[in-house]
């Protein structure tokens, strides 16, 4: 796997799109200066690509696996990790007080980029330790926040997120997981599943965030609260103690992210397992939730590197398969001359390219609310990162099913062979679309919370700011532009009114928004893809008028033209589908399915 091509992608839509300039004049990332963001990312690319890819299919191979009670992971993981902490990309985002870097979480988001196309399953484990840190850091005790902190950001120590009870997927106010408090603090009893990374032997420690009810709490909701329970008893200088009463007793068979144990954990077996509140009793659904925000940001990442990495595997092979033959060139050509073939190159490279743009625009949103003086901007920004955080998990990994499944097809008959990596990709971005929320529960969060609740005030200063470019698109000269503003006029239309339309009549029965939702998220991720590959195209034409010949402008250009003519006019159709209501969806009876 090679990151050149994708590095000038990525540093072009840092400085154009996501603004990086204006994210790095913030107290505290004055340090991510242009040389230094250019190092990082090249660093990381020779890292992802000699180091992490190489294991991608030897993990896929081997999985994890449990036995006599230890995790067991595949040849060259925990030699990798060691390599990735040795380096010091744990703590590259981390607060600075604790031992990490202090950088802007935009960075944060490229350098997750590479580690997912390069093996999604390795990039879970330091994904939900950042998340981990977040969580104690926004509420935990200064007592844990020392204890634990300058080990995970490190990446000495890792965290998991533990949630899903066999009752308790999505619903968390059936979860049953009881703690008691004893002295200075709790035991912790029942189980959790589906619990990703949840034991492995590649570092010293493992801090279990964990869900779980007081006596007295009261029911749903509003009674869980929030642990953190070691693998490890951690003493009082610092060292580790006991093993603590948790442990993995089975692992999951799946699809695919083979090399990541996916694990149900038992906590307080024998005499129960030790944990720590974070945050206040009964207020853990609160506290979690700053792990999940910043979990649906990085599994939208996922999204955006498996499409990546899929593209690139589809790429070369259609370069190097010889197959038939193309007009206008003579004798057998390779099958990227057909232009079906190079149809489907086109879509996985735009739908690629779009969400990448959309997933670093949330993350330099991300910066800026945290991190601006000025507090009306503060809050604008968190306003717009809260709306897009929903379509970042939901859209860019709705779109890497289409975009893995067009890599297995543009293999043929060897891309449903294990052996060429394609479907790989294919069945390590199934579960995205999944865990951390399913796509049903992101547009719920969109339309529910996102739309309905603030009245449209963050998605009306969205289409604001796409009507003022709407006016600039339409004002630049050519037939490629000519087409890209016809259609995102159109598509920006179709978001307008079916936003108004949702704000109407989105209540006119209790099942308008459940039955609407997934296609008003898909038509919002659709419209946002073309402003930002149009946006781009629009940068990149100014540096063709200021001289630069590279083709890599030009080329950034025909993809904008050609989201906008195949992909673009989707959002008219999702449009279609919302305005319709629910009545389609939720007239057949339950007995007539």
């Amino acid at each position: 796997m090679s990151y050149e091509a994708p590095l000038k992608e990525m540093q072009f839509v840092l400085k154009e799109l996501a603004d990086i300039g204006s994210v790095t004049k913030h107290q505290g990332f004055e340090d991510a200066t242009p040389d230094m963001v250019e190092a990082i990312l090249r660093e990381a690319g020779k890292l992802a690509a000699t180091v992490i890819a190489p294991l991608n299919k030897i993990g896929d191979q081997q999985g994890s696996h449990l036995s006599e009670g230890v995790v067991q992971n595949p040849d060259g993981f925990k030699e990798a990790y060691q390599q990735f902490v040795e380096n010091g990309w744990p703590g590259l985002h981390q607060p600075t007080e604790f031992d990490g870097q202090g950088l802007p979480f935009l960075l944060q988001a490229v350098v997750s980029e590479m580690w997912n196309a390069s093996n999604v399953s390795f990039a879970l484990c330091p994904m939900l330790t950042a998340g981990a840190i977040e969580s104690i850091n926004a509420h935990g005790s200064d007592v844990i926040k020392k204890t634990y902190l300058p080990k995970m950001v490190s990446g000495e120590w890792t965290g998991t997120m533990n949630l899903t009870e066999p009752q308790a997927g999505s619903d968390l106010s059936a979860v049953r997981t009881k703690a008691e408090k004893i002295d200075d603090h709790y035991l912790i009893k029942g189980s959790k599943i589906f619990i990703t990374w949840g034991d492995h032997e590649m570092t010293d420690n493992i801090a279990h965030l964990v869900l779980a009810r007081l006596p007295d709490a009261p029911p749903g909701v509003k009674g869980i609260s929030l642990f953190l329970v070691p693998k490890y008893i951690v003493n009082e200088d610092g060292s580790l103690g006991e093993r603590n009463d948790v442990k993995a007793v089975s692992l999951e068979h799946k699809l695919g992210i083979h090399a990541s144990p996916t694990c149900v954990m038992s906590f307080g077996d024998e005499t129960g397992a030790i944990g720590y509140l974070v945050g206040e009793e009964n207020n853990g659904l609160a506290c979690m939730f700053t792990m999940m925000n910043h979990a649906r940001l990085e599994v939208g990442m996922e999204g955006v590197g498996l499409s990546e990495g899929a593209y690139q595997y589809a790429l070369a092979y259609a370069k190097g398969r010889v197959q038939g033959y193309s007009p206008e060139v003579e004798g057998r050509v390779s099958i990227i001359h057909h232009a079906d073939v190079r149809r489907m190159l086109m879509q996985m490279k735009a739908f690629s390219e779009a969400g990448r743009a959309l997933a670093y625009v949330g993350a330099a949103a991300h910066d800026h609310a945290h991190a601006a003086e000025n507090e009306d901007y503060r809050n604008s920004q968190s306003r717009r990162m809260d709306l897009l955080t929903p379509v970042i998990k939901a859209w860019c990994t709705e779109i890497a099913q289409e975009v893995t499944t067009l890599g297995v097809q543009i293999h043929g008959g060897m891309g449903f062979i294990e052996e060429t990596g394609a479907a790989q990709y294919m069945r390590d971005a199934r579960i995205i679309t999944i865990y951390e929320g399913t796509t049903g529960i992101q547009a719920a969060d969109l339309v529910g919370r996102k739309i309905l609740r603030d009245k449209g005030l963050a998605m009306s200063e969205l289409i604001d700011e796409l009507n003022q470019f709407n006016t600039a698109l339409a004002a630049e000269t050519g037939d490629e532009f000519a087409i890209m503003s016809r259609q995102f006029s159109a598509s920006l239309k179709a978001l307008t009114d079916s936003t108004q339309w949702l704000l109407e009549k989105g209540s006119e029965t209790p099942h308008t928004p459940g039955a609407i939702s997934v296609n008003f998220l898909m038509m919002v991720g659709t419209t946002l893809g073309g402003w930002l590959l149009a946006k781009g195209a629009l940068a990149a034409q100014k540096e063709i008028e200021d001289g630069a010949t590279d083709e890599f402008f030009k080329s950034k250009i025909i993809t904008a033209r050609f989201y906008a003519e195949h992909i673009l006019p989707r959002s008219l159709a999702y449009a279609s589908t919302v305005q319709s209501g629910a009545a389609s969806t939720m007239d057949l009876s339950v007995e007539n399915f």
